[in-house]
């Protein structure tokens, strides 16, 4: 980008110039080889939609699971959790064996071990993961032996990836003890679901928190 003076005031246009007024200059650059057309048509740029889409998509479905997380999840104090999380959702699309580059979903990269693994450990700020603590299977969670843990609530998510939607559902738990607690099935067996626990202390601070 360059300034000129000329008696002659020119906008638009001229060849591979372009001239505008930026902030009361007089501004000339050189056009951009982007184009639109040949973005959405051209074999050449197929890779780079095909990045493109599922950029969005995984920015769609970590901003609906964080949005549904958002009272909990602000008290991990940490400014950088949307890039965080937005990578760690690319990471699990990746692992998406069964789509087409270009179609490949956080969904499927979570039915796999590995993807389940990468949410499980992924970490809230500096807060205690509860993966380290709580385990789960089926409609029964698991407690180690050396958690102290007495009482908490786990949420239920329904992620709809076609729809980019999420429904939930809260429950406390209260452990008296006990090594396994079992808690309520609130959608079907053919819904996709997350699960995320959050513990707190007698102060009400978050002590544990985390996908499961």
């Amino acid at each position: 980008m360059a300034t000129y003076e000329s008696l002659i005031k020119i906008t638009g246009a001229v060849g591979d110039l372009v001239f505008y007024n930026l902030n009361g200059k007089n501004v000339v650059r050189k056009k951009s080889g982007f184009n639109k057309t040949a973005f959405k048509k051209s074999p050449s740029y197929e890779k780079v939609r095909q990045n493109s889409s599922e950029f969005g998509h995984c920015s769609k479905i970590g901003k609906i699971i964080r949005k549904k997380l958002e009272v909990y999840i602000k008290e991990a104090g940490d400014p950088l959790l949307y890039q965080k999380f937005a990578k760690v959702m690319t990471a699990i699309k990746d692992l998406d064996g069964i789509s087409e580059r270009g179609k490949r979903t956080v969904e499927n990269g979570l039915k796999t071990e590995e993807g389940k693994n990468l949410l499980r450990t992924f970490q809230l700020g500096s807060v205690n993961n509860i993966s380290d603590c709580i385990s789960i299977q089926k409609q029964i969670l698991y407690k180690n032996d050396d958690c102290t843990l007495d009482g908490g609530t786990i949420l239920t998510l329904k992620l709809d990836s076609e729809n980019y939607s999420i429904e939930s559902h809260e429950e406390i738990i209260i452990w008296n003890q006990q090594q396994t607690k079992s808690f309520k099935k609130y959608f079907s067996d053919d819904d996709f679901l997350i699960y995320f626990m959050v513990f707190r202390n007698e102060n009400n601070e978050i002590t544990r928190m985390g996908f499961v």
